[in-house]
């Protein structure tokens, strides 16, 4: 596995991956209506790599297929962190997250999902606040995380 810089050739495989891990690795923690908030089929590509472009983003790379990406803002606010479902437990979620918490200094934080707490816990996050976040008018729980450094 091989970890590079996000192009903006990759926003098509990320949004796929996105979908498919939210709609396959989060389902044992939300409903298919959150879901369907969450991660909704026809995502917006030009945002997606507008987003990606504006953040230190990476991806992770195996046997020339996008395994999983991650992107944090200069402010520490780690965005993004999905593992595709099929390569789940093999390491690349703490690579990713390793590179990403390298690359600014203080402060990192994360809203988690109910099913991405343990991950970050493991890491020594601490939770800061349980919080609601409305997704085209669902409502969602997660975890306002930090990790000082």
């Amino acid at each position: 596995m091989t970890i590079r810089e996000y192009q903006s050739s990759d926003c098509k495989e990320i949004t796929e991956l996105f979908y498919h891990t939210v709609h396959t690795v989060n389902a044992r923690d939300y409903t298919k209506e959150q879901l369907n908030a969450w991660a909704p089929g026809q995502p917006d590509p030009d945002r997606w790599d507008r987003l990606l472009q504006e953040h230190y983003s990476i991806v992770a790379v195996q046997n020339e297929i996008i395994v999983g990406f991650g992107d944090i803002d200069e402010t520490g606010y780690l965005d993004h962190l999905f593992v595709h479902a099929e390569y789940q437990g093999k390491g690349i979620a703490t690579a990713i997250c390793d590179q990403l918490e390298q690359a600014v200094s203080g402060t990192v934080t994360t809203h988690a999902s109910i099913t991405a707490r343990p991950f970050f816990e493991k890491r020594g996050y601490k939770v800061i606040q349980e919080q609601q976040v409305k997704r085209r008018g669902v409502i969602l729980n997660n975890f306002v995380m930090e990790k000082k450094r």
